[in-house]
């Protein structure tokens, strides 16, 4: 390790000189407060930025023990260090403009999720950053490259990285309220609920591309509804009174723009916690709740579908489904089996993005089309057995049909934002109903799947490439898998630690022709567990823009790539 004056005196002799002549920085730097590492550096101004990470002892960082002694808290006081060095570094890269001269940290959004950007360790605290190092078209700038490593930088650490300089009521506050939703959803498996809306969350937000809640003028506060009315047990907040849905078949009805797709959004992402102010802090939704919707155009691999579509024309296989190209129908009935497949046991669902065949036939269909003409068995007469017999249970937003009613344990009707319990009425209504006959049979299982080596080819040009663009894109070798319709991936860098354990899967032989998906997803998870997301990583530099990802995203991401190859395990 180098004192700092040597990588001052390196770029005192780099200005003007070609890009290339940058690489002569890299190495360990010892600064007063802190260690610099430069791990990687560009070799052109138009490449991905150089990687860096600085590391802080303990002994002068400072933070309290008790604010990282748990899993649980030393990721939510990751997550905030992360978001304080972005605020800073946001701050100071002003002043540069474009992409030279910013550092840059991997923070996150709403959602506060282990990952790779700050890291705790007993010693020290370290911090991960990109930097596009200072240039004039190819020609260094080492002034600009010196204001950035010896004045931007050291500000920021002593800004962000010692704890003495921290909103200290915030960084308590920012890991209280991870460790209350963890105990929100102890609560939910205790209590048998699949969900938790606490009064007074703000759900609604700013806007169809934004995720930051809507202002508390315009917004309406959540408020439960007597007969679902429960009170948990927070450790910080202490009892929270709020809306717990049960499990079972719960059916979210209304007018449009009324509230029931808003409820819906906020369950999906109630898998998270959220960070303070965010409105959602207390909706907590069981871990293993997938968000189900038709994806017509996808591409499906031998999926036993038979449970909801059987008996297609021209004896089209749906015990192994395959199709390029599949419709909205086959799509969302793949989707239902591989979220069960991946060991979902709540399924979210929105009548809006869903394909209306499969969702309901009523009885004036059922007169005109006899049942020896349709293939599909509806959902709506698999939902309860899905409960009964499988245990999943099912959050239904359902605007159009009321044939559901009587499938329904609990029925919301949302009015002007505000729920009100009608299961009475609905089945009521149900009961003096008559004439739409049940359809299908219940099946007894799910046939896992075995993922085949051959399948999964990194290559591009000889060369491996594994990337993400962006939320909804992942590129494996040749192929593009698409996200689109994956909607609980909440940040880009899940995306991107998707797309890695993928490739580790492939290099430490997981898919093996032997290991079902669900084996698979079992072992990169435990090799995360045991040495951290880092060990997704591969080349040089370092990993500092990974989030973690949920197994059923990562499944997702599997079933979606082109050329994936499986047999059905027997």
């Amino acid at each position: 390790m180098l004192p700092s004056d040597r990588l001052r005196d390196k770029l005192i002799t780099l200005e003007g000189k070609g890009y290339a002549a940058y690489k002569a920085i890299a190495g360990a730097f010892r600064f007063p407060r802190h260690v610099l590492y430069i791990d990687h550096v560009q070799p052109d101004p138009f490449a991905p930025p150089s990687l860096l990470r600085v590391q802080v002892d303990m002994a002068e960082a400072q933070f309290p023990r008790d604010l990282w002694d748990t899993p649980i808290r030393r990721t939510a006081l990751e997550d905030f260090i992360a978001r304080r060095v972005r605020d800073v570094v946001r701050r100071q890269g002003r002043r540069w403009g474009g992409r030279t001269g910013a550092l840059q940290v991997d923070a996150g959004g709403q959602e506060i999720l282990p990952r790779t950007a700050c890291r705790l360790y007993e010693d020290y605290l370290e911090v991960r950053l990109s930097l596009g190092l200072p240039a004039e078209g190819r020609k260094i700038q080492a002034k600009q490259a010196q204001a950035v490593f010896f004045d931007d930088l050291p500000a920021a650490v002593d800004a962000a990285l010692r704890f003495a300089s921290l909103d200290a009521r915030g960084a308590y506050r920012h890991v209280q309220v991870a460790e209350d939703h963890a105990a929100l959803l102890t609560e939910l498996r205790d209590r048998g609920l699949v969900a938790f809306v606490a009064d007074g969350a703000v759900l609604p937000r700013e806007s169809g591309v934004s995720d930051l809640p809507l202002s508390p003028h315009r917004a309406v506060p959540f408020r439960a509804p007597p007969e679902l009315s429960v009170t948990l047990s927070t450790p910080h907040r202490g009892p929270v009174t709020g809306m717990g849905i049960p499990e079972g078949v719960t059916l979210i009805v209304g007018g449009g723009f009324h509230g029931k797709s808003t409820l819906l959004a906020a369950l999906l992402r109630g898998v998270y916690p959220h960070v303070p102010g965010d409105g959602r802090e207390y909706v907590a939704t069981r871990p293993d709740a997938v968000k189900i919707r038709a994806e017509e155009g996808r591409r499906v691999a031998r999926v036993d579908i038979s449970p909801f579509i059987a008996d297609l024309p021209l004896g089209i296989e749906t015990q192994a489904f395959t199709s390029e190209n599949a419709s909205g129908s086959t799509s969302q009935a793949a989707n239902i089996i591989e979220a069960l497949e991946a060991e979902s046991r709540l399924l979210l669902i929105d009548e809006d993005s869903s394909a209306a065949n499969f969702m309901i036939r009523d009885e004036a269909m059922q007169r005109l089309v006899p049942k020896t003409l349709e293939p599909i068995t509806p959902f709506i007469d698999q939902v309860r057995h899905l409960w009964e017999t499988h245990g999943t249970s099912t959050v239904l937003v359902m605007g159009g049909s009321g044939d559901y009613f009587g499938v329904a344990d609990t029925v919301l009707l949302m009015d002007h934002y505000v729920p009100r319990v009608v299961t009475a009425e609905a089945r009521r209504i149900a009961t003096g109903r008559d004439g739409r006959l049940p359809e299908g049979r219940p099946f007894a299982r799910v046939r896992a799947r075995i993922p085949l080596p051959h399948g999964f080819n990194p290559y591009r040009d000889r060369r491996i490439r594994v990337d993400a663009r962006g939320l909804r894109t992942i590129v494996f070798g040749r192929e593009t898998i698409d996200l689109g319709a994956v909607e609980q991936i909440v940040d880009p860098s899940q995306t991107r630690a998707i797309g890695d354990a993928i490739f580790h899967a492939l290099e430490k032989g997981y898919f093996d022709g032997e290991r079902t998906l669900g084996q698979v997803l079992d072992a990169v998870l435990a090799d995360i567990a045991a040495r951290g997301l880092e060990v997704l990583a591969a080349g040089e530099g370092h990993s500092g823009d990974y989030a973690l990802p949920r197994r059923y995203e990562i499944a997702a991401a599997i079933n979606r790539l082109r050329t994936l190859a499986v047999r059905q395990a027997e």
